[in-house]
């Protein structure tokens, strides 16, 4: 006979089961669909050719596709890793820095400001720094000349050797705040009196944000 404990945890599986069904529907079905077209000949109408390996030969063998892979990993580190360094570092200086030197509202604006463009959509985002880095009329050429620095100023987005940092770094921008909020919601959770304790004691900021902030 089933004991108490196995009766409540057979009882939590009905919940899972439209999430779980969504997680197929909307991943694991077009994953597998993907995985299988690219075996096939398929111009995305009318039947498809299976024609093995044939599609991967080809695309290994392109610098194109090397090309493009290389820079789809630099876009997920920009994404990704980036921010989440950026983030930690940010949410450090506030929380170590500026909140102990200046009003709590401070840091408040400085967060939201940063976290500011999470919430904006991609789009408007979008026309916003294109509006900014365009060549002619941009405000980022135009600070460029304003500065001295007029011989850098150029198509951030049309050039070549520049468009991909460019994106990379709009990326970042993007993405930084949702790791800031979340580092300092974490760091606003120790208790100041440890950290005050650890100082005390003789331990400078790398022991105190190791051995203390990061527990």
């Amino acid at each position: 006979m089933a004991s108490h404990k196995e009766r409540l945890n057979r009882g939590y599986f009905p919940f899972l089961i439209p999430g779980l069904t969504l997680l197929v529907l909307v991943i694991g079905l077009p994953f597998v669909m993907s995985v299988w077209t690219s075996f096939t000949k398929w111009t995305g109408v009318g039947p498809q050719k299976f024609i093995g390996f044939d599609n991967y030969i080809k695309a290994f063998g392109d610098t194109t596709f090397w090309a493009s892979f290389t820079n789809n990993l630099l876009m997920i580190f920009a994404v990704t890793v980036v921010p989440a360094i950026l983030g930690l570092a940010l949410a450090v200086f506030l929380f170590d820095y500026l909140s102990r030197r200046f009003r709590p509202g401070v840091t408040a604006a400085l967060k939201a400001g940063i976290y500011l463009p999470q919430i904006l959509p991609v789009a408007i985002a979008g026309i916003v720094w294109g509006w900014i880095l365009d060549p002619n009329f941009g405000v980022f050429n135009a600070i460029l000349q304003a500065v001295g620095l007029g011989s850098w100023a150029h198509d951030w987005l049309g050039s070549q050797d520049t468009a991909l940092v460019t994106v990379m770094g709009i990326m970042v921008w993007f993405q930084l705040g949702y790791p800031l909020v979340i580092f300092l919601a974490a760091l606003q959770r120790v208790d100041p009196q440890v950290l005050e304790a650890a100082a005390l004691d003789g331990a400078n900021w790398g022991q105190r944000f190791r051995l203390v902030a990061s527990l």
